[in-house]
């Protein structure tokens, strides 16, 4: 038989980051969710745990996070169908989902989706932030339930769902563009112009600098983990960098920024996937998903 203290223990401790946090959250005292964590782990064999600041989860410990979060679902739904179970003075149950997106979703199409299915429901968010040709990893190693991913092949265990393309422009402002490409956009003139990079897994620019010149270029860049800092960076003529057509289109009308090759965009596909046996619990947000990513996604 599963020890549900103890998983639950082991859910609070990753949710919270702490062992005291989750002792509050789990009305117990810090020892006893340490003590129950230990023996849980000493059972089976394995750290469930990694110890810091903030505590988190190993592969083996994202596993029974998920499995907690499952059994939570599959609880709340028993207590819709049947209230008589709840206890008197029990306190509401709350369950959180744990999500994987692209930064870029987030700051564009994606919130509207989870804030639709947050408000329509009493469920939690945890969202984790990735790049979108890493963020199935979190379902494989089943650190989330669903994710954005950026390619088709379906991850074992999930259903797939194709959303559309996120449409990127290579953007700088007009004195950026004056000063650097003054001669013309190639692969002399991107070798010395510093560009933008979310971080060292963001290949957007260098997908974008083969399209143009066929071939790979070494170029200088500024590191900026932000979709929107992104975008301020290029206004203020810091650096050119792959922007969403969701967050430059106005720029690009107004002329605060311009395009570097006009007609010229990468579209990167997006894809919804769920973890089969949470899929029909989750079908509501599938559908907010489905319905932010028609409104805003390039078919």
């Amino acid at each position: 038989m599963l020890d549900y203290a103890a998983l639950s223990a082991v859910a609070a401790v990753v949710q919270t980051g702490s062992f005291e946090r989750a002792a509050s959250l789990l009305h117990v005292t810090p020892s006893a969710v340490s003590q129950r964590v230990k023996q849980l782990e000493e059972r089976l064999g394995t750290v469930l745990i990694s110890r810091g600041t903030p505590c988190s989860a190993t592969d083996q410990g994202a596993w029974l996070c998920r499995h907690i979060e499952h059994v939570g679902m599959l609880e709340k739904e028993l207590l819709q169908n049947l209230p008589q179970l709840t206890e008197r003075d029990a306190p509401a149950l709350k369950v959180t989902l744990h999500l994987a997106t692209n930064a870029d979703s987030l700051g564009t199409w994606f919130l509207k989706a989870i804030c639709d299915f947050a408000n329509a429901s009493d469920y939690l968010l945890k969202i984790e932030v990735d790049d979108q040709e890493h963020t199935a990893e979190w379902l494989q190693k089943g650190r989330v339930l669903a994710a954005v991913t950026g390619h088709g092949k379906q991850v074992q265990g999930c259903r797939m769902t194709r959303l559309g393309n996120l449409r990127y422009h290579a953007t700088a402002s007009p004195d950026f563009a004056a000063r650097h490409f003054a001669e013309g956009v190639d692969a002399g003139s991107l070798s010395k112009a510093p560009a933008l990079t979310y971080n060292q897994k963001d290949r957007l620019q260098e997908q974008w600098i083969h399209a143009i010149c066929g071939r790979t270029v070494n170029h200088p860049t500024h590191w900026l983990p932000s979709t929107h800092a992104f975008v301020e960076a290029s206004l203020a003529g810091t650096g050119w960098g792959m922007n969403p057509a969701l967050l430059v289109n106005e720029h690009l009308e107004s002329g605060r920024l311009i395009d570097l090759a006009p007609g010229t965009v990468l579209d990167v596909p997006l894809y919804w996937q769920v973890n089969r046996m949470v899929d029909e619990q989750l079908s509501g947000l599938t559908q907010a998903v489905i319905a932010a990513a028609e409104s805003a996604l390039v078919r």
